[in-house]
């Protein structure tokens, strides 16, 4: 190969010298030198001369000093190089994996209910019959930020303002923990409490001073919601449930709680239900109810 290089004279005929001596260093056959050691050693020199003309050198002493292909074998070009200016690959991000997409909320509901249904949230002397309490499945975002499939049992008659509310958190993307009927766990509030469940009827005496009185739940016309979160503050008693010590401080508002202008006090205020977190003396965070009670 011939190459045709241009520059003074002195730089020329030293880079020339250069190429000669690196072909001389193979063994007494002659061979020419090794391609990739003349390459790496000219660019070296190149930086040294100050001389951009070098490249063209070091090709032409490349190409005719490298080894002839083994039969049966294909040449392989030399890799090309990134630009210097742009980034190598390894060093771009990984895309993330994308998510599936929320689908779009869709509630159904079931009933009338038998004492089948609620065999351990009801019982007979309860205000309500079975009868008159319907099942809602429907989706709700938790914390995970994936859809889930939720259940809560209320009363007939307040069906479709429940559905509007959570509607309106599911396209918030306002996290609740599970959505169970508290029959989930045979009855027991303070288990479903400690699992951190939004549960709705439970015919139960509200909790409370004085004389024994049904619960707004025992009606199904009150829900708690995310009650880890939204603890319920009984005074002189303690709070439940009781391992909720990191959510007492309600002025450090994270995901999932109640709040006076947040999106879980909007939405039940959006269908006239009143909001235990305004209680004076024991708030109840988690609790909503149709008559504030």
């Amino acid at each position: 190969m011939s190459v045709q290089v241009r520059g003074p004279p002195g730089v020329v005929r030293a880079v020339f010298a250069r190429c000669d001596a690196l072909a001389a260093r193979r063994s007494g056959s002659g061979r020419p030198g090794a391609p990739y050691a003349v390459v790496v050693t000219s660019r070296l020199f190149m930086i040294a001369s100050g001389t951009g003309m070098a490249v063209l050198l070091a090709a032409g002493c490349a190409s005719a000093n490298a080894d002839p292909p083994v039969a049966g074998t294909a040449a392989r070009a030399p890799a090309a190089r990134p630009a210097a200016s742009s980034p190598a690959p390894s060093a771009l991000p990984a895309p993330s994996p994308g998510k599936a997409p929320i689908p779009r909320f869709s509630a159904g509901v079931s009933g009338p209910l038998t004492a089948h249904d609620v065999r351990y949230s009801w019982r007979p002397g309860c205000p309500v019959p079975p009868r008159e309490l319907r099942a809602i499945h429907m989706p709700y975002i938790g914390f995970d930020r994936v859809a889930h499939k939720g259940e809560l049992i209320v009363n007939a008659r307040v069906v479709k303002k429940v559905i509007k509310v959570f509607a309106r958190l599911y396209r918030a993307r306002f996290p609740i923990k599970r959505m169970q009927p508290v029959d989930a766990y045979h009855g027991s509030d303070p288990r479903s409490m400690a699992a951190d469940n939004t549960s709705s009827f439970n015919c139960r005496r509200a909790v409370a001073p004085g004389p024994p009185q049904w619960s707004m739940h025992a009606y199904g016309l009150a829900i708690d919601v995310n009650t880890v979160q939204n603890p319920y503050v009984e005074a002189g008693a303690g709070v439940q449930p009781l391992s909720v010590a990191a959510y007492l401080n309600r002025s450090d508002i994270r995901r999932g709680m109640a709040y006076p202008g947040g999106v879980l006090v909007k939405a039940f205020t959006a269908i006239g239900w009143g909001w235990g977190g305004n209680w004076s003396g024991s708030p109840d965070y988690q609790h909503f109810s149709s008559s504030g009670s």
